[in-house]
């Protein structure tokens, strides 16, 4: 059985390899590399019965392996209790320090209502119930377990995208998207963004700084001005920087600043702040940009109650063929049921 799942795993293996050599910017980069760890601790626990005989012979071994296993056991038990916990307090941290907004919410939001799922839903599941009560509860239950699947499938392609071995790329264009100023001044946040872009300019020679953004409510100037002149202050030749000052979105980020590049095959960076990255790629991907995307660090607070608002953006994008795919797999499910 060892060599078929060795079979499998090399497969999975070569799947999530041409994935991301050839566009890793969609779903199934994290999806194949998923069943790729799945099928490689199917050989490995094929393996470790192989050699069971010589295994019981290593008392040593076995207790670490007997570790490992129990430290696995425990973590995915513990995993849901560690996720609320993690989001409540995270939702706690940036309510105290960026205030009580709607778009602040959704980490505190997504724990209670994981919550909710994980411990009150079974017991509503257990009641007697009747024949559109039980559909109705089959529908909701597949229809929780589709969207947090695809948001774990979502947040590991988003890592997976941020990634890479090397800075230098031959770059020839560096586009830096903006996200708001304050008067004239960049925030922390847009300045870790062009302090990356900044980062990537010195290791990529021949490339030019694109910054990216239109001047919107409270801000005295194009938010594109304020980043150029930040990125002069920071030593950086102002001849390797080109403004665009139109957008006032990511889609139009991109838009605008593929107009401004003037070279065929050019190659792009496309540098925002990490938990933007995927979608950003996502959206360069539906214009015909092609691109890799690198990541700016910011508050560990901030980023949870991002992805979670990145992850409804990209609900947006896709809504239609996930509705379509709930309705599949829900349909089957009340069938079979």
């Amino acid at each position: 059985m060892w060599q078929i799942s060795f079979i499998l795993f090399l497969i999975t293996f070569c799947i999530f390899a041409r994935i991301m050599l050839c566009d890793p910017r969609t779903l199934w980069s994290g999806v194949s590399f998923f069943w790729m760890m799945i099928c490689l601790a199917i050989f490995l626990f094929f393996i470790l019965s192989e050699y069971s005989e010589w295994l019981a012979a290593h008392d040593a071994i076995i207790r670490i392996l007997v570790f490992l296993f129990i430290l696995a056991v425990v973590s995915v038990i513990a995993f849901p209790a560690v996720l609320i916990v993690t989001f409540f307090i995270e939702g706690i941290k940036i309510i105290r320090h960026e205030g009580m907004k709607p778009s602040n919410l959704l980490s505190m939001l997504f724990s209670i209502l994981l919550s909710v799922y994980l411990v009150v839903w079974p017991v509503i599941g257990n009641l007697e119930k009747g024949k559109f009560s039980t559909m109705l509860y089959v529908i909701v239950s597949f229809s929780a377990i589709y969207v947090l699947s695809l948001m774990a499938m979502y947040s590991l392609s988003a890592i997976l995208n941020l990634i890479h071995l090397k800075k230098k790329r031959n770059a020839d264009y560096i586009i830096v998207l903006g996200s708001g100023i304050i008067g004239t001044k960049v925030t922390p946040l847009l300045a870790a963004r062009i302090n990356r872009g900044i980062e990537l300019l010195r290791c990529n020679q021949n490339a030019v700084l694109i910054m990216s953004g239109g001047q919107g409510p409270g801000e005295d100037i194009p938010e594109s001005e304020a980043m150029a002149a930040y990125a002069v202050d920071q030593g950086v030749d102002d001849k390797r920087i080109i403004t665009e000052q139109k957008s006032v979105s990511t889609e139009e980020n991109l838009m605008f600043s593929k107009e401004l590049i003037d070279k065929e095959n050019a190659k792009i960076v496309i540098v925002t702040t990490a938990y933007h990255v995927f979608r950003a790629l996502i959206l360069a991907k539906q214009q015909g940009i092609k691109c890799v995307g690198f990541g700016a660090k910011t508050k560990w607070y901030f980023t949870l109650n991002a992805l979670i608002r990145e992850f409804v953006g990209y609900l947006q994008l896709t809504w239609k063929r996930h509705a379509i795919a709930i309705g599949i797999i829900t349909s089957v499910a009340v069938v079979i049921r």
